[in-house]
């Protein structure tokens, strides 16, 4: 990273730790001040967006109708953590390594603390497709496994030239069938997504030893994708230390997959010994009561979880508002203020 980028950032960021919005959480007579120690539960969120929200002109408003910065807003409702994805080359900018870096900085800033969340694709890489980036597409197999160690090594020493610190780093995105497709996936040759994945788990170790590594899954109230891809891992020398979930119910279903992602929550620790994360939760943003309610039930489930062993949960995008992007999963309304839903946080 160039010096003028990192002056630009530190720049920007003591901006904002001035409140380059008028005010600060202080001002929300409602404000909570959530633990930020390393270890504790996390309460997060994933704001990857967030930045190119901003260049759009959204803005974040707290339950007074203040203006105030959406990462501070959110630190605000208590929440203790953000995390962030990365893409290797995407077309527009957004989500590359120097977006991470403003957004990291500025969680830093705040003392959040951080999860950073690689695709390994130049777009969205989820349970439908798992897309090479355009520059590794004609890579041999040797060459994919060095450059996901390649990719990894350099975005986290960005990150740590930088003085940031991520708590946890995912190697892929919603990777139940693999990643890096057709070479990696799960399901046509197993042993090639547990190398992809030891790859990034390696590279992760080599620039933050203590990091946790969490390989993340969708559907987490699906005992038998998790047993399957966990399994097949473990049988070709996979490594994880955490095992990450997303859950999407609706307000009708929410109970039933809460209890559903709770049985397979103390199956993957009986069976593997694992730490849970809920990587990505999410309900319908008018829907804010009972989004509440899930959360606030999925939190007290991962904190019953033995020995601790239920790490925190992180909610999708809540600041995105007004279908941003089509996404209506968010949990502020169509006025930027944040939805009841939040408060599960506090």
């Amino acid at each position: 990273m160039k010096l003028y980028i990192k002056h630009l950032i530190i720049a920007l960021s003591f901006i904002v730790s001035l409140g380059f919005i008028s005010c600060s959480e202080d001002d929300d007579n409602s404000a909570t001040n959530p633990d930020l120690s390393s270890g504790t539960f996390a309460k997060g969120a994933d704001v990857s967006w967030i930045t190119q929200m901003e260049a759009s002109g959204k803005k974040f408003y707290n339950a007074a109708g203040a203006e105030m910065e959406g990462i501070r807003l959110l630190r605000s409702l208590g929440t203790n953590s953000v995390r962030l994805r990365i893409w290797v080359d995407p077309v527009d900018g957004w989500c590359n390594t120097e977006d991470l870096l403003v957004k990291a900085y500025r969680a830093k800033n705040l003392g959040m603390r951080i999860m950073v969340d690689f695709h390994y694709s130049d777009t969205w890489a989820d349970p439908s497709k798992q897309v090479k980036p355009a520059a590794w597409t004609n890579l041999s197999f040797t060459e994919l496994k060095n450059a996901v160690a390649n990719h990894t090594k350099e975005v986290l020493n960005v990150l740590k030239t930088n003085g940031i610190t991520p708590e946890w780093v995912q190697v892929g995105n919603e990777t139940g069938n693999g990643m890096l497709w057709d070479d990696g996936k799960a399901e046509d040759n197993m042993k090639n997504y547990a190398d992809l994945n030891n790859a990034g788990y390696d590279a992760v170790k080599a620039v933050f030893p203590d990091a946790k590594v969490i390989v993340h899954l969708q559907n987490g109230q699906d005992n038998g994708l998790f047993r399957w891809l966990f399994d097949g891992l473990k049988s070709n020398n996979g490594k994880w230390d955490v095992i990450g979930m997303s859950l999407y119910p609706s307000a009708d279903d929410w109970k039933t997959m809460n209890n559903d992602c709770l049985a397979n929550m103390k199956d993957m620790i009986e069976r593997y010994g694992s730490e849970i994360m809920l990587c990505e939760v999410g309900m319908s943003w008018d829907e804010a009561e009972a989004s509440k309610a899930f959360l606030t039930d999925l939190i007290e489930k991962t904190k019953s979880l033995p020995d601790g062993k239920g790490l925190g949960v992180f909610y999708w995008e809540p600041q995105a508002y007004g279908s941003w992007n089509a996404y209506t999963l968010g949990a502020f309304d169509d006025s930027g203020k944040p939805t009841v839903a939040l408060d599960a946080f506090r």
